[in-house]
């Protein structure tokens, strides 16, 4: 996956109709979607439980585009080897996850897969600089992690400045999690963000069998966000 800081919309499969994830994969990615955003959550980390590697492995071969695997998990790095086995291109890690955040992102390169920082929106951007040399993502949420459908946290747009400006010309994307819609999408994109998740505000109206819903959506999304740089 080669960079570059044009507006990415990665839609959540967390919003996706379970029981047909090959299809809804295929369809977000016939209706516009940059990368299929797959959110491991472990009851644990997180006050929620999604699925593992082999759920990720079933989908892969549903996915042309980039599947960008974001691990709500602790401890993550016994699971890293699994997730990149199973096709993962991005694999995310909180830096609130566990004790040794730079032997993690290590171990996810060293597994092949890019590696992404995710911070909690109780985070700040700061925590983050001693490791901007070692991660290709940065993953603000802008949700408290665990569940869809939250409420964007407005106070993080100011973290995605800060983020921002500290990434200098590095190949860092900043990704945004929670909330995003057409609404926030300019927001974030303005303050320097260019990988976009969202899940409701994607699916919302559409189906696997019904898809152009999710056009619709993506482009509204895509339009509004890059609308700042008109």
């Amino acid at each position: 996956m080669s960079f570059d800081r044009k507006i990415k919309i990665a839609p959540s499969i967390l919003s996706a109709d379970f029981a047909n994830f090959g299809a809804e994969c295929e369809a977000i990615e016939a209706q516009g979607a940059d990368w299929v955003h797959v959110d491991v959550m472990d009851g644990h980390f997180v006050p929620n439980i999604t699925f593992g590697p082999t759920t990720c492995a079933a989908i892969r071969k549903h996915i042309q585009g980039v599947m960008d695997v974001h691990l709500m998990i602790a401890p993550v790095d016994p699971y890293i080897d699994a997730f990149a086995a199973a096709g993962a291109d991005v694999i995310t890690a909180h830096l609130e996850a566990g004790p040794h955040i730079h032997r993690t992102l290590q171990a996810i390169r060293a597994s092949g897969a890019k590696a992404g920082l995710a911070l909690n929106p109780g985070t700040p951007a700061s925590a983050a600089e001693p490791l901007l040399d070692m991660v290709d993502l940065i993953c603000v949420m802008t949700v408290n992690p665990g569940f869809g459908g939250q409420k964007f946290i407005h106070s993080q747009i100011d973290k995605v400045k800060s983020l921002r400006a500290m990434i200098g010309d590095r190949p860092v994307h900043i990704e945004i999690d929670g909330g995003v819609d057409p609404t926030t999408a300019p927001l974030v994109a303005r303050a320097g963000a260019d990988v976009l998740v969202a899940g409701s505000a994607v699916f919302k109206g559409g189906s696997a069998a019904a898809p152009d819903a999710y056009g619709v959506n993506i482009r509204a999304i895509r339009e509004a966000a890059e609308g700042v740089y008109a």
